[in-house]
């Protein structure tokens, strides 16, 4: 069974940092592509990171020099490591395990983590 499970959020000050972790098992972890996606108050997804069909990991231009994800494949873990934080990166952030697809010549999302939030106030 696809697991995948969040951690690491909390309320932080702007311009603070936070790193957040995604736990994942029951399947192939060191080949697999996860990204990072959060969802704001009334808002839409937003992915943070996305893996592209060149296979390779992008940042939303709005986190772009700020957050980084990295991996630990011994720990069958995905970091992101938030920094400089602004109060709209306010949400819920969540995890998603990717695979591609011929057909769509993208990356497609179908499993997912529960979530954990971000808060970034004052």
């Amino acid at each position: 069974e696809v697991r995948l499970v969040e951690s690491g959020g909390g309320l932080v000050q702007p311009g603070g940092s936070l790193t957040l972790s995604c736990a994942a098992s029951g399947f192939t972890f060191s080949s697999s592509a996860i990204s990072w996606a959060r969802q704001a108050p009334a808002k839409g997804l937003e992915w943070v990171t996305n893996f592209h069909s060149d296979g390779k990991m992008y940042y939303a231009d709005s986190v772009k020099g700020r957050f980084s994800s990295s991996r630990d494949n011994a720990k069958n873990t995905v970091y992101l490591q938030m920094n400089s934080l602004k109060p709209e990166d306010t949400a819920v952030y969540y995890c998603a395990l990717g695979s591609f697809r011929a057909d769509s010549d993208a990356y497609e999302y179908d499993y997912w983590g529960q979530g954990t939030q971000v808060t970034v106030s004052s």
